[in-house]
């Protein structure tokens, strides 16, 4: 990281401890401060090869820049039969697979809070009487979830598996038996940079607390994907998500080497605020066009 991106990134860090005290102007600020690092960020010749992910970052319905990324990875190896599973899938103003959803594709959304099954299910009402999406409350573990899976879904395997539940992620991964989807987008917990390999300790009762006692490392989750026949071919500019595809595709399309040290990226949670302006709640319920 040169001395650039580290003193942007200080001052972006120091202005966003302000942010929720603060008005419009000084948002909008940071937001033009955020931009000019990412910039920066990108001007590094890590970054240089077109094989490389993050510069096709966007977000619609997304946390971050995870729409972008995704839409790219499907750019480059097909989109094949259009469909996805997306556990922990919010209230679905903000997850991995609304924007693909309102893009005609269809899938299934599984989440542990009624409430927001509840609010996905006023909002997408459209879509699931359209039987475009199923949606199903549930708390998975790693016990159940290859029956919950064989309840829900029919067909070839999913183009897209989003798994993001704040804490077992890499048990409920291991436990997948089912099927194998084209590409699996991981939340990993970015505290612990290669080669650290971390797992947080199962536990089917955990809920996330806010703190950093979650899920598992990048390492961790990249070796676990590499038994299942993945290749890591990026991760988000946040640090939050890693983004796995399956052996028989990745071809040159990718970025090689495809291990934890060349394609992590450290946690930079300061950046959402960039995106919190755009949130899609604003906008209000989805229909068919």
């Amino acid at each position: 990281m040169t001395d650039d991106v580290r003193a942007l990134a200080a001052r972006l860090e120091a202005i966003e401890e302000h942010l929720d005290n603060v008005g419009y102007w000084v948002s909008r600020g940071f937001a033009v401060e955020a931009r000019r690092y990412i910039e920066t960020l990108l001007a590094d010749p890590r970054y240089a090869d077109p094989r490389r992910l993050l510069r096709h970052g966007r977000k619609v319905y997304s946390q971050g820049d995870e729409d972008g990324l995704i839409a790219e990875i499907f750019r480059r190896i097909g989109e094949g039969g259009r469909r996805f599973i997306e556990i922990g899938s919010g209230d679905g103003l903000e997850n991995n697979t609304t924007c693909l959803l309102l893009s005609g594709w269809s899938g299934v959304w599984v989440d542990a809070m009624p409430n927001h099954v509840e609010a996905a299910g006023k909002s997408f009402a459209d879509q699931i009487e359209a039987r475009q999406l199923v949606l199903h409350q549930a708390r998975v573990n790693r016990e159940t979830i290859d029956d919950l899976l064989a309840q829900l879904w029919q067909g070839p395997d999913p183009d897209l598996l989003s798994l993001d539940i704040d804490g077992n992620d890499y048990h409920v991964l291991a436990a997948i038996t089912r099927f194998r989807p084209r590409v699996m987008v991981l939340e990993y917990n970015g505290k612990f940079p290669p080669p650290m390999s971390w797992v947080m300790k199962y536990n089917p009762a955990h809920g996330w607390d806010g703190s950093d006692y979650f899920g598992a490392s990048l390492a961790a989750l990249t070796r676990l994907a590499e038994t299942r026949g993945y290749r890591l071919v990026g991760c988000s500019i946040m640090g939050t998500n890693a983004f796995f595809v399956r052996d028989d595709l990745v071809g040159d399309h990718f970025m090689p080497p495809f291990t934890a040290e060349n394609h992590y990226e450290p946690e930079r949670h300061f950046l959402l605020s960039v995106w919190g302006g755009l949130h899609p709640a604003r906008i209000g319920p989805f229909t068919q066009g």
